[in-house]
């Protein structure tokens, strides 16, 4: 049986990701169903937060898929099956980074906050926000990928333009 994506992301979100210490976090707010998390991003004492390869692995291979679909999206050439396709995309990379990442505590309380923000994004892509259309969720994405980057320390990223 397959589960719809929203139940798998609040799945994750729920588990802790392992830290370097060997404790674990759980996250703040495991999902939010449309509602704002709880918890707003900090920087580690005013300097971005250290990454581990899964991580920057992860949310390259992220900005890959959000950068193709809103490339897509302004060309106005993305049908219903595309987004689904991303969102199936988008739940690989999520997944891997849940599965695979291991930062320590206060980090993986901030990486919590971010991937409820990207499983926000997903929601709207895949059609579960009411008045919001697909591409409303990719401009979430983006905007929370903007967001790691701003957090994050993962050498050459480069933000989107989403004031457009």
């Amino acid at each position: 049986m397959k589960l719809p994506a929203h139940l798998v992301f609040a799945a994750l979100l729920a588990l802790p990701l392992t830290t370097m210490t060997g404790t674990a976090i759980a996250a703040e707010s495991a999902y939010s169903h449309g509602h704002e998390l709880h918890g707003t991003m900090e920087l580690n004492q005013g300097q971005k937060w250290e990454t581990d390869a899964p991580l920057r692995q992860g949310m390259g291979a992220l900005h890959q898929i959000v950068s193709a679909g809103l490339d897509g999206a302004h060309a106005n050439a993305l049908k219903s099956d595309d987004y689904k396709k991303m969102s199936g995309e988008i739940m690989t990379q999520f997944t891997y980074i849940v599965e695979n990442c291991k930062l320590e505590p206060e980090a993986d309380a901030q990486l919590h906050i971010l991937l409820g923000n990207i499983s926000q994004g997903v929601n709207v892509i895949e059609g579960k926000v009411s008045g919001e259309q697909p591409v409303d969720g990719l401009i979430k994405m983006a905007q929370a990928l903007n967001s790691y980057g701003s957090y994050f320390n993962h050498p050459n990223w480069e933000s989107f333009d989403v004031s457009h």
